[in-house]
């Protein structure tokens, strides 16, 4: 594989300065990848209609990205659910179903995909701890931000030093939702109103999943950072599930956000 295959993935400015050397990680794009037609570029989506030839060439760049083979990247059978599961090196590439995933092995890289949800990256760098979660609205309400957390902590990460950042997601802007949808959250909490903002349609609003997110992360006692990148409105780089049923197209592909611990 050429060096000019490889992907360039985005990176966390937070994760970054306070993780150090110690973490790799990557919100990647549609950028480097071999997939063609309605999945262009790098689509790592193992439940998309995509060529599996081409998703699995996709992930073992990605590997490739983070220096390991395609067996150490670890990803989860993705449900909408405030479930994690924690991973070591016996992971044998089996997909849980869960939507997070935390890992305390050196070498063993971590993701999740998304297409509008919002994947979070995680660090305790000093611990040696890091985790990965998909958190879209359902995952986000439902708690799997806070049980990705107390993951870490379960592997001796302190909550005062995890460091977390919200990848690119679909941003308020794009986001309209119904009076079903908004009564749900009003009905877990009241002052979730504050996340609901004026549409151009009667009886809808625009909903800010990104401000939950961060919200929900602040108030499990990490420190937070959005990128603030919508994966709706940036077509050339970035898959989206919303972009594509309004489009009435048949499928959509998907990009990951990985995470790792350098072996020393």
């Amino acid at each position: 594989m050429k060096d000019d295959a490889l992907p360039s993935p985005i990176q966390s400015p937070l994760l970054s300065k306070q993780a150090g050397n110690a973490v790799k990680h990557g919100y990647f794009t549609r950028a480097g990848g071999v997939s063609e037609g309605i999945y262009r570029g790098l689509n790592v989506g193992l439940g998309s209609h995509d060529e599996r030839s081409r998703v699995e060439e996709n992930r073992a760049r990605v590997s490739a990205w983070f220096g390991v083979e395609p067996q150490k990247l670890a990803t989860v059978h993705q449900v909408h659910s405030p479930d994690v599961v924690i991973v070591d090196g016996s992971y044998d590439g089996t997909r849980a179903t869960a939507d997070a995933l935390v890992t305390a092995t050196p070498g063993l890289v971590i993701g999740v995909l998304s297409a509008d949800c919002g994947p979070v990256l995680f660090a305790d760098a000093e611990a040696g701890v890091v985790g990965a979660a998909h958190a879209g609205w359902k995952g986000a309400l439902g708690g799997v931000l806070e049980s990705t957390v107390d993951a870490m902590i379960s592997l001796g990460a302190r909550r005062e030093r995890i460091v977390a950042s919200l990848g690119p997601s679909i941003s308020r802007r794009n986001y309209e939702v119904g009076s079903e949808f908004i009564q749900r959250f009003l009905e877990k909490d009241a002052g979730y109103e504050i996340f609901f903002f004026p549409s151009p349609r009667e009886g809808h609003a625009m909903f800010d999943l990104p401000a939950l997110t961060i919200k929900r992360l602040t108030e499990a006692g990490v420190t937070a950072e959005n990128l603030d990148i919508c994966t709706y409105a940036d077509e050339e780089r970035f898959f989206s599930y919303r972009r594509t049923t309004h489009r009435g197209e048949p499928d959509y592909g998907r990009q990951i956000s990985a995470i790792s611990i350098r072996e020393r």
